[in-house]
């Protein structure tokens, strides 16, 4: 079953919410929920070859977050259902902050070891990173009633969502060839000025709007505890995120925005 009426005989009761008999009030007309999150993350960059098996499988990183969620479906301050409505019974609001890092690396046919020229070598020694700060919120839509995947321990609750997130950003470029911005050892597209700055590359921190999808379920542990898979795409309003940004005008297949696919394992409590 859902939450018992009496939520005061749950052990971790006291714990959550400081042994105060009418904390409960301050919850209103919904429940809460938190947990974590984590998982690898499959950074989609101008590092690499496009649709390239070996560019998407070496570009990764991990990922670890916090999660939030309202529940509409359920009243904390009587501990009872709020009245069925299409909405409180199919949606949760979830808001989140993440980390997520990864390492990259110029991966494909051009770094190929059968490649002997001077920009092979430039591409091979080129490498960078990027660590990325979110928060933000999804609206997640459950097409089962949520009513019905509380009251059944082992029952599963799929999702999808939909939301945005603000980012904070910290890109890193570098070469073993030596500083980047000579041509001894900085391939010749990286050298082009782009978007203001003087090269087609950058160590820099900044911010950054993104949109943010997923689908994923949720497995019933117990009446106050899921488990959670979800798979995520992540889509960047800037091209910098990754450190690098050849000119689009003139380098056609580097015109898309930085983006990123996100798989986690989660751990949901019921408060």
């Amino acid at each position: 079953m859902y939450p018992p009426n009496d939520q005061t005989n749950n052990p971790a009761y006291p714990f959550f919410f400081g042994f105060l008999p009418h904390s409960n009030a301050q919850f209103g007309g919904f429940s809460h929920e938190i947990g974590v999150v984590v998982g690898p993350v499959a950074f989609q960059s101008d590092y690499g070859e496009r649709n390239d098996l070996s560019t998407n499988s070496g570009n990764t990183g991990i990922g670890i977050g916090i999660i939030h969620y309202l529940n509409f479906s359920y009243k904390a301050d009587c501990s009872c259902y709020t009245p069925e409505t299409y909405f409180n019974n199919h949606f949760k609001l979830r808001s989140e902050l993440s980390y997520n890092k990864t390492h990259l690396k110029h991966f494909g046919e051009w770094v190929a070891p059968e490649k002997p020229s001077l920009e092979a070598d430039q591409l091979r020694a080129m490498t960078g990173s990027t660590a990325v700060t979110n928060i933000g919120m999804q609206l997640e839509y459950f097409p089962w009633s949520i009513r019905d995947f509380s009251s059944q321990t082992g029952s599963l609750g799929p999702f999808i969502s939909l939301g945005g997130q603000f980012s904070y950003y910290n890109a890193k470029a570098s070469s073993s060839l030596g500083p980047l911005g000579t041509p001894l050892t900085t391939f010749p597209k990286y050298l082009t000025p782009t978007d203001g700055r003087p090269y087609g590359f950058s160590s820099e921190s900044g911010s950054v709007w993104s949109v943010v999808s997923s689908v994923g379920t949720r497995y019933k542990l117990s009446p106050l505890s899921d488990l959670m898979v979800d798979l995520r795409m992540q889509y960047y309003f800037s091209n910098w995120v990754d450190g690098l940004n050849p000119n689009p005008e003139i380098y056609k297949e580097n015109k898309a925005n930085d983006w990123l696919v996100w798989f986690n394992v989660g751990y949901i409590y019921y408060l």
